[in-house]
């Protein structure tokens, strides 16, 4: 599979270790990275990383290209991908946050590639896939969305329980780093919390995946709330999930079933132990459920708590969704 990774910022250099360092193996060929930050600044946060640590490897520069590992990886500064030449790339990684309109989101076909898949929620999109929840919904689009970090961390989870005991309704909080989205230090946001520092408070605002949820889980529509705290965290966030079961269920024996289907799930992960966000940072899963957070109240309301990465985990679906797209 051929890629083009379009924005080199949180996602599109977290993609780009992935495929050098953890799916080193897989047939996956880098064709170009465009970003409108220099060549060497790109090099620079690639091999130096206040989240992630150093690049394990020498990064060095050649003629408009990245040299890592045995790759020589061509570098451009468009500030328009259709002024790139993206023939025979399979699926463009649309990695800028800025692909919301269909006139952005369909540059890196008018520029040669096959497919875009966009790495946040977009209008744009053709279909929106969050892998573990609504895997049949990618039917060959050209343009896809991979929702969101806490899209994909939530609906997996929500369709596993709605499978074994169904959902009345529920609302989920998620406990979430700070973002670019949020100043340092006060200063005029659109909103007024998130005007605030996203250093020194935890700061509560709204959360794009419960929109994203009736999107991806239409028969729960309208029956999922949610809410986001921002916290003064650089990595890894949480979700909080309650849930009021349309089955009567005992707690012993709801967390067995949902144990083993989680074994079987290729994006969900499990822990027994009592861990802290920082267990969790680089874990490649959409969410690792927290067992020893797990409660229910009667036998109806069930209470879930689970980690994840917000930017590893999410890049790593993202490489997931673009194979798939290749093989359509």
């Amino acid at each position: 599979m051929k890629i083009a990774i379009n924005g080199f910022g949180r996602i599109g250099r977290a993609i780009l270790r992935q495929l050098l360092t953890t799916r080193r193996g897989e047939d996956i060929d880098v064709v170009l990275i465009n970003d409108i930050a220099p060549l060497e600044m790109c090099a620079y946060l690639f091999q130096y990383d206040s989240t992630f640590g150093p690049f394990p490897a020498p990064v060095e520069m050649g003629n408009n290209t990245l040299q890592v590992m045995g790759r020589s990886i061509p570098v451009s500064q468009f500030a328009d991908l259709t002024q790139a030449d993206l023939s025979g790339v399979d699926v463009v990684l649309e990695c800028t946050g800025i692909a919301r309109s269909s006139d952005v989101a369909e540059r890196g076909l008018a520029a040669g590639a096959g497919k875009v898949l966009i790495s946040g929620p977009s209008p744009a999109a053709e279909q929106t896939v969050v892998l573990g929840a609504n895997d049949a919904a990618l039917t060959g689009a050209r343009i896809v969305s991979n929702a969101s970090c806490t899209t994909n961390a939530l609906a997996p989870l929500l369709s596993l329980v709605d499978q074994i005991a169904g959902i009345e309704t529920a609302h989920m909080t998620t406990i979430h780093c700070y973002t670019n989205s949020q100043p340092m230090v006060d200063a005029p946001r659109g909103d007024f919390a998130r005007s605030r520092g996203g250093a020194l408070s935890m700061v509560p605002t709204s959360s794009s995946a419960t929109q994203l949820i009736d999107l991806v889980l239409p028969h729960l529509a309208g029956r999922i709330s949610g809410s986001a705290v921002r916290v003064p965290s650089a990595s890894v966030s949480a979700v909080d999930l309650v849930v009021q079961l349309s089955q009567p269920s005992r707690e012993k024996e709801f967390l067995a079933t949902l144990k083993e289907a989680v074994a079987a799930s290729p994006v969900l992960g499990w822990t027994e132990m009592p861990l802290v966000s920082s267990d969790l940072r680089a874990r490649p899963e959409s969410l690792i459920i927290a067992a020893p957070e797990t409660r229910m109240v009667g036998d109806h309301q069930l209470r879930l708590f689970g980690w994840y990465d917000n930017e590893w985990g999410f890049s790593a679906r993202m490489l997931d969704v673009a194979q798939r797209m290749a093989a359509q």
